[in-house]
């Protein structure tokens, strides 16, 4: 039996996802894959902490978080030194994400790669900063350092293009990346003007107050530079994409399917070309043929054209709690199973 004892940084809306997944998945993760688990760390800015290197109640501590809205009232801590010296082995990363400088999620992730800790993360901005750098550090101090919710939420995108898809020559990404636009473009084509559209988007819990980064395509951006540098073995940042959003279109340059057989789509896309690679975020018309043209909602999907499957299209959620806690959750499997091989 492999016992793993995890801390978390940050308990958002993510970590508490990922923290119910533990405690449902508790016998299968022990019948099925003779795995223990138990949270001896939780560090939240705004909600407090909570240690206790013999276990760390996790019903206690979601029950407290529902009736007063935090863990704890205790919060003077030196949060990278905890994560040096703690008593756990993997660091599950679901801090605040900056796709500017990547802090402080960059600087945690250090600390608990140098000192010999796994890591499992939802948070972009350091794979799309400093992907190959963590990578290096991870594999110096013989851990792991693994993101696949850093796309697609829960559904299979990184893992399933360098895992299950090991060998294959991927020449190029499209992909609808960023939900939220999505969802407006839709309304849009059935006449909705894009501030009401983008009102109900928030008013539903799909866009953020400051829906900036959705809308003007910097979240795409940001999730297309992981895609190329950690499929395509490129070395681009989000400065390098051409970038554009949603923002300024109106519902006459947006035209119901069935009067012009397209749909419009915000794109992401990375295509190699003489051994570069161009990274690309911008408003496509899409022919209903085309499998992302039917990727409706707030759905994410990408498509992998390779050299001997051809095209690979995968389709599904791309937030929320319980999706993005299952990339979590097959993250961790995934550390285990390589732990328990060697």
């Amino acid at each position: 039996m492999q016992d793993l004892k995890l801390a978390f940084i940050g308990f958002g809306t993510v970590g508490q996802g990922f923290a119910r997944l533990l405690q449902s998945k508790e016998s299968i993760l022990i019948e099925e894959h003779d795995l223990k688990i138990e949270v001896t760390t939780i560090i939240d800015k705004v909600m407090g902490m909570v240690v206790d290197p013999g276990g760390v109640d996790l019903a206690n501590v979601l029950a407290r978080v529902e009736r007063d809205g935090k863990i704890s009232n205790e919060m003077e801590v030196d949060s990278r030194q905890m994560i040096k010296d703690g008593n756990f082995d993997v660091l599950v990363e679901v801090s605040f994400t900056d796709i500017e400088t990547a802090e402080p999620a960059i600087s945690f992730i250090k600390a608990a790669l140098q000192s010999g800790k796994h890591v499992i993360s939802t948070n972009k901005g350091p794979p799309a900063l400093a992907m190959k750098e963590l990578e290096g550090l991870a594999k110096e101090n013989g851990v792991y350092y693994r993101y696949e919710g850093t796309v697609l939420s829960g559904t299979p995108c990184l893992n399933l293009s360098s895992e299950a898809m090991r060998g294959v020559s991927i020449h190029s990404i499209r992909g609808i990346l960023n939900g939220t636009c999505n969802y407006i473009l839709e309304e849009m084509e059935q006449g909705t003007g894009y501030e009401q559209a983008l009102n109900t988007a928030q008013e539903l819990g799909y866009a953020e107050a400051d829906p900036t980064a959705d809308v003007e395509g910097f979240d795409a951006a940001t999730k297309i530079v992981i895609l190329a540098n950690k499929l395509m073995n490129a070395n681009l940042s989000v400065s390098d994409v051409d970038r554009s959003g949603i923002v300024g279109l109106t519902t006459d340059e947006i035209k119901k399917p069935d009067e012009s057989g397209f749909k419009t789509k915000l794109i992401a896309s990375a295509h190699r070309k003489n051994e570069k690679v161009n990274l690309q975020v911008g408003v496509n018309k899409l022919t209903l043929a085309d499998p992302l043209a039917n990727v409706n909602g707030v759905l994410n999907a990408a498509t992998f054209s390779t050299d001997t499957l051809g095209d690979v299209t995968v389709i599904g959620p791309g937030a929320g709690s319980k999706a993005t806690a299952q990339s979590l959750f097959s993250d961790l499997l995934a550390i285990n199973d390589k732990l328990t091989t060697y």
